[in-house]
């Protein structure tokens, strides 16, 4: 009978077990056995045991993109791509499982949180620019999580985000001056987490705080997932305007309860204390708004920026910002970020003390640099300047503001007469007046246009102390 060649022909010392169609599959030698596979099989094995050389098809894996040098790493589909024109070619990847294309990036997973009320769930439409860089939890919610109404789940995975909240408008805002300086650009986690707490000392135990919790595991799940550490650069604490219980003492009292709970929850999490950024809105409430005041000089061991006051930003009538101003916010939060983390100091002109001496009044403040007064007057304080007295005796106008002759950082209001009374308060961009005019020497540009950012002096209500003689 002829030789069949699909029967395997075994011999003393060598020999086919097992043969195909196309070709011998197990065949065997004095070394051993030789197991022969297709090239499909090889390719799935190259590609969940991330073999050196694997050769992937980018069309396969990834779709019609200008992408290159595809490899399976883990579980991670690494290559080169021009995805970005304006970054030019770099290095991308995306899970073997399947799901957006991220940033090959440096350095840690960091993470911009924010806790707060309802207007930090705010938003500007379009992606940040740089997109691959700027990411969310991959719940297929976004950078703004449930505002309350939802509970988030446990994801390892990562998401780019169709839009951009404050804290990714301070990612984008970092990431631009990084690539000025031709410096790494690393991954950013964003979520903002809001809901309806009546006070500051509810905020640490409603719906948002739990949600909170998870975007903090979920970030210690991704990095892990990336081989990278996790690290909360900074968390926002967008908290005022809502307030309409506390007392300003009890408000500054339940932030930096909030803020030490949080510490506690990071620690547990092997993470590091953050940078805390608590925006000042002169909108809020009387007690939240000089709760923030005694907040900027009275934190507590906290690493804590107070990085603008409100004023100083455009706002909708409904009182939120425009898409303007809250990227003017971002830039001012990431100047404060900057400034920190290099272990320095960052506050705008806080107004301590005003005492009178007839109808003349010094107002001390603490600044990081010589005041100044704003002739522009850009947000229209008019000639006191955003200041006004209220619980005199009689009514009593300002007449001129100047600055000391002897002392940089303090201001001398004149008034047309003696400001007696039995509590006779100096307001500053709150009470008569929304906004204000004084502000330090620093300034930078900013990203979106416009007029240049500056430090401008925080809302303030002094009581008047008569000076001495």
């Amino acid at each position: 009978m002829p030789d069949d060649p699909f029967v395997p022909a075994i011999g003393p010392d060598s020999g086919v077990l097992i043969r195909a169609e196309n070709g011998d599959v197990v065949t065997y030698d004095a070394t051993g056995l030789t197991l022969r596979l297709s090239d499909t099989v090889l390719a799935d094995l190259r590609t969940r045991l991330a073999l050196p050389g694997a050769a992937l098809d980018v069309a396969d894996h990834l779709g019609d993109i200008d992408a290159w040098h595809l490899r399976a790493e883990g579980d991670w589909l690494r290559f080169s791509a021009l995805l970005e024109p304006d970054l030019g070619p770099r290095e991308y990847q995306r899970p073997v499982a399947g799901g957006d294309i991220i940033a090959s990036a440096p350095g840690p997973l960091q993470a911009l949180l924010s806790l707060g009320g309802a207007r930090r769930a705010g938003f500007n439409d379009g992606p940040p620019g740089f997109g691959y860089h700027i990411l969310a939890p991959g719940d297929d919610i976004g950078s703004v999580g449930f505002e309350g109404t939802g509970t988030a789940q446990p994801t390892a995975g990562l998401q780019r985000i169709p839009h951009c909240s404050r804290d990714a408008l301070i990612a984008d805002t970092l990431l631009g001056w990084r690539r000025g300086a031709l410096r790494g650009l690393p991954l950013f986690v964003v979520r903002a987490e809001t809901d309806g707490s009546a006070s500051a000392a509810d905020l640490g135990h409603g719906v948002a705080y739990a949600n909170f919790l998870v975007a903090l595991d979920n970030l210690v799940t991704a990095a892990a997932a990336l081989g990278k550490r996790p690290k909360v650069l900074a968390v926002s604490l967008d908290y005022g305007p809502e307030d309409i219980r506390n007392t300003p003492a009890a408000f500054a009292a339940a932030m930096r309860a909030l803020m030490r709970q949080i510490e506690r929850d990071l620690a547990a999490r092997n993470l590091q204390r953050p940078i805390f950024l608590l925006p000042f809105d002169a909108a809020a409430p009387q007690a939240a708004a000089f709760g923030a005041w005694e907040l900027a000089w009275s934190h507590g061991d906290h690493s804590v920026a107070l990085p603008a006051p409100g004023y100083m930003f455009e706002q909708t009538r409904f009182a939120r910002p425009t898409d303007a101003g809250r990227r003017r916010q971002a830039e001012m939060d990431a100047h404060a970020i900057v400034a920190l983390t290099r272990r320095e100091s960052w506050f705008c002109p806080l107004l301590l003390l005003a005492e009178h001496q007839g109808r003349t009044i010094r107002v001390t403040a603490r600044a990081l640099a010589d005041l100044v007064l704003d002739g522009t007057d850009p947000f229209k304080a008019g000639a006191t300047c955003g200041f006004s007295l209220s619980g005199t005796a009689k009514p009593v106008q300002i007449t001129a503001v100047t600055l000391a002759p002897d002392d940089p950082q303090s201001l001398i209001l004149t008034c047309d007469r003696v400001p007696d009374g039995p509590e006779v308060a100096l307001h500053y961009a709150c009470g008569a007046a929304s906004c204000g005019a004084v502000r330090d020497q620093w300034s930078a540009p900013s990203r979106s246009g416009g007029a240049l950012l500056h430090r401008w002096a925080y809302p303030a209500a002094l009581p008047l102390r008569r000076g001495q003689a």
